[in-house]
């Protein structure tokens, strides 16, 4: 059995996600903030970590760069799952190294999907998707700069 750590400070979503990944027979960890998943991370890796950005004291963005640049855990799959959705926010989620990137409010078997899909990648796989991904985030950006009348550059 696969085993999850969801990361969230509301406690209805850890206890939905808890409720949907165990459903979809994953073995599901919970922690309501990022100091409490880093340690967990530590403690025993899961497989996966759902993560949200913001939460207070540690956020999402600081503790998916500290996974990213720990050796134990830098190719640890992480999705994000936030109410973060402005492209400006999905282009920092993917250049700090996110494996998926899920707006809120989102549909429960969107995130099955997302937690099965970065389990069946390699690293070079998720670094591969990274890498497209910020293409097309930064694309769509500068369009939206280019209709906006901005100068891109």
């Amino acid at each position: 059995m696969k085993r999850i750590l969801v990361v969230d400070d509301q406690p209805a979503l850890r206890r939905l996600m808890d409720v949907v990944l165990s459903e979809a027979g994953f073995e599901v960890h919970l922690a309501e903030g990022g100091a409490e998943a880093l340690e967990a991370v530590r403690a025993a890796p899961p497989e996966v970590c759902v993560l949200d950005v913001m939460m207070p004291r540690v956020n999402g963005w600081e503790v998916l760069e500290a996974l990213r640049a720990d050796p134990a855990t830098e190719d640890l799959p992480v999705v994000m799952l936030t109410a973060k959705g402005d492209p400006r926010d999905r282009l920092r989620g993917w250049e700090l190294g996110c494996d998926a990137y899920l707006p809120k409010p989102f549909d429960p078997p969107d995130v099955v999907n997302e937690v099965m899909a970065v389990l069946t990648r390699e690293p070079a796989e998720r670094q591969a998707l990274r890498e497209r991904q910020l293409t097309v985030v930064r694309a769509t950006l500068s369009k939206g700069r280019e209709r906006n009348g901005r100068k891109v550059g």
